[in-house]
């Protein structure tokens, strides 16, 4: 894959992961607006992460960590690729039906562990109800996931991408009928989790066997293949629970303070944009790339491609991470304040997202220097540098939470997160030529901190000016699109006039995905 061409797999991924995220903005301005921070609100949105958090096992964590590049070598030398991916599939299914079932018969344990904070209140026996309504959704999704990382090994990434935009086009309306015919809002929305993924699973299947990918289900059977795929997958599991693990501290620790689960929420939400706009992408496009390049012996190729993807993350990240460190405010002002998302909400979560967007280029450069690891079939490094990242963020949510209070969390999660690119930046010099910086990266990533740091300095005197328009009324909505305009043509001009990046290598990939 060029370098152009890598590129342009980036932004495909990344535009239908920017209209996902978009969706799931209307999405979570809706819950604010109809459950606010209200015990409903807190209960749906435990009750949601229960499957989400286990995805990361079994979908686009350790499984598909592993899935992938083998599927890629299997299909690069056409070794049987389409029996691997059906016996991974049936066995992969198998597992998710006993786990799924098990799972309605722990859920209040589940409901604790994820925040011990209801058990005192009417949130825990909502929560429990809705988790068993919503965790068959793990199933689908991670079904889903495995047919997407099929066609992503294939080069065909449009439909995979597309697909979690089906997710939030159905809460959004789900919640907006309810809304019209008068039924509760949260139950609505539970009830649709497990329909959305369905749905996913269907776009995915059908993408991947018009690809040629006719994934069925057959009789599960343990072949030697599948033996290596559970070898290399369960350190992977292990560093994906060390990450739920630090999910858990941190929604623990929130489920002590009032509301503080749903500020936290809404504040990943925010932060989730360009990580999942930038962050997904490259682990998507990257890694089969990289295990193609690799075992075809490519070396330089593979330098290549991660020195790209290193460069794209930055130049798209820090101006992110800049935004939402300098604006938290009004970004969340404009987009959540209503109903009963009040202004209290509003600064609890906004300092919630600038302690979040502190984090957001560690998250989206862990997403570069894994694939290093993965594509060489080592999951154990990484799972000790979870480890690691792990006592980081105890250390600091539940040490400093008598302190600090609910935000306790959000610093021990963007804490961890550099952490752990510390740890795989250090793990990776193992691998030589393919991990090392180019003198291009090295040039551009200082022009691209100065030019985001300039942006930013632009955006914060124009939010001073703006206050009057930014706090009420229709105006705050052009007002808020004007700061975001401001952002995007000062950076892209500072930084193009710096020589952080050119414009010309956007275009030209824009035209090659097109």
């Amino acid at each position: 894959m060029q370098p152009i061409r890598l590129v342009s797999g980036f932004l495909t991924v990344g535009v239908w992961t920017l209209a996902s995220r978009i969706l799931g903005f209307a999405r979570d301005i809706l819950i604010a607006a109809y459950l606010g921070t209200g015990p409903v609100a807190e209960a749906f949105l435990v009750a949601f992460s229960l499957p989400n958090m286990f995805r990361r096992f079994f979908a686009e964590g350790a499984f598909n960590m592993a899935f992938v590049p083998l599927f890629s070598k299997k299909l690069e030398r056409d070794e049987g690729a389409l029996d691997f991916a059906r016996d991974a599939f049936t066995g992969l299914a198998t597992v998710l039906i006993g786990f799924t079932l098990l799972a309605q018969l722990a859920m209040p344990v589940l409901v604790l562990a994820m925040a011990g904070g209801f058990a005192a209140d009417e949130r825990f026996d909502i929560a429990v109800v809705y988790g068993r309504i919503a965790f068959p959704y793990i199933l689908f999704i991670s079904l889903a996931a495995l047919l997407s990382g099929v066609l992503n090994a294939t080069g065909r990434f449009v439909a995979a991408a597309a697909a979690p935009v089906l997710l939030n086009v159905l809460l959004v309306g789900a919640m907006l009928l309810a809304a019209t015919m008068g039924w509760p809002v949260g139950d609505a929305l539970v009830w649709t989790v497990p329909l959305a993924g369905i749905a996913q699973m269907a776009l995915v299947w059908t993408a991947a066997a018009k690809a040629g990918f006719r994934l069925t289900l057959r009789r599960p059977r343990l072949t030697p293949e599948l033996r290596r795929l559970a070898i290399i997958a369960a350190p992977a599991a292990l560093a994906g629970g060390v990450v739920q693990v630090n999910l858990l501290i941190g929604r623990q620790v929130a489920s002590f303070f009032e509301g503080a689960v749903a500020w936290l929420s809404y504040a990943d939400r925010l932060y989730q944009l360009p990580l999942g706009v930038v962050g997904i992408a490259i682990g998507v496009v990257l890694l089969p790339d990289l295990s193609r390049r690799l075992g075809a012996g490519d070396t330089a190729g593979g330098r290549d491609a991660f020195n790209r993807a290193g460069e794209f993350a930055l130049a798209l990240t820090v101006p992110a991470a800049v935004a939402l460190a300098t604006i938290p405010g009004p970004i969340v002002g404009v987009l959540f304040r209503r109903g009963a998302f009040d202004q209290a909400d509003v600064a609890a979560t906004a300092l919630a997202v600038a302690v979040y967007g502190a984090g957001l280029p560690a998250f989206v450069i862990q997403k570069v220097l894994q694939p290093l690891f993965f594509a060489r079939e080592d999951t154990r490094r990484p799972f000790y540098y979870a480890l690691g990242a792990l006592a980081v963020n105890a250390g600091v949510a539940i040490g400093l939470a008598p302190v600090f209070g609910y935000i306790a969390a959000a610093w021990g999660t963007t804490l961890a997160g550099w952490a752990m690119v510390a740890l795989l930046w250090y793990g990776s010099r193992r691998y030589g030529a393919a991990a090392e910086i180019d003198a291009r990266l090295r040039r551009r990533a200082g022009r691209i901190v100065l030019a985001s740091g300039l942006m930013g300095a632009l955006l914060w005197g124009a939010a001073r000016a703006a206050q009057p328009w930014l706090a009420e009324g229709g105006l705050r909505y052009p007002a808020l699109a004007g700061l975001v305009a401001l952002g995007i043509v000062s950076y892209f001009g500072l930084g193009h006039a710096l020589g952080a990046f050119r414009l010309s290598e956007f275009r030209r990939a824009m035209r090659r995905q097109r």
